[in-house]
């Protein structure tokens, strides 16, 4: 369980930054301006709640969608896909290895969020960060993800 802090409704100024820069690296998320955010801090971990729902998370200063993001808004840039054989480590938490990699953005680079998608039905199984760029992460060996964030840990099940 979470513990949570802090639930605080942002100022117009951080808002419109906020919006401006999702939108910048996502397009497609003109219906948050329509929305409430809030911000609260889980575990120390910022996270923005739109409309009550933790559909974004903050990780070194960038705020990236969770999961629940990913799906409410079906956002596929900085996306990698892994093969149906890795599906049962990704939920669980483990890292991502290049062997299980079937595909990633070309635009990634090393220290870059990610969407890992799986390779079947292109849904998010979770948020990591990437260890090198896109083109290299199709290799035989070597860690590639770092796993932050994943179908049915405590961010995923947090509940306002």
């Amino acid at each position: 369980m979470l513990k949570i802090k802090g639930r605080v409704q942002l100022r117009k100024s951080d808002r419109k930054k906020l919006l401006d820069d999702l939108e910048k690296r996502f397009k497609g998320l003109e219906s948050l301006e329509d929305s409430r955010l809030e911000t609260i801090k889980a575990d120390g971990t910022p996270v923005l709640l739109v409309d009550g729902q933790p559909l974004f998370f903050q990780e070194s200063n960038v705020w990236f969608p969770t999961v629940k993001g990913v799906l409410e808004y079906g956002l596929d840039r900085y996306s990698v896909v892994v093969d149906k054989g890795a599906v049962r480590f990704v939920v669980n938490g483990a890292d991502i290895m290049c062997p299980g990699i079937v595909s990633a953005d070309p635009g990634v680079s090393e220290g870059d969020l990610v969407i890992i998608k799986e390779e079947g039905h292109n849904k998010p199984l979770a948020i990591g960060k990437a260890l090198m760029d896109g083109p290299e992460m199709v290799a035989d060996s070597g860690k590639a993800i770092k796993s932050l964030h994943y179908v049915g840990d405590s961010l995923w099940n947090l509940e306002i």
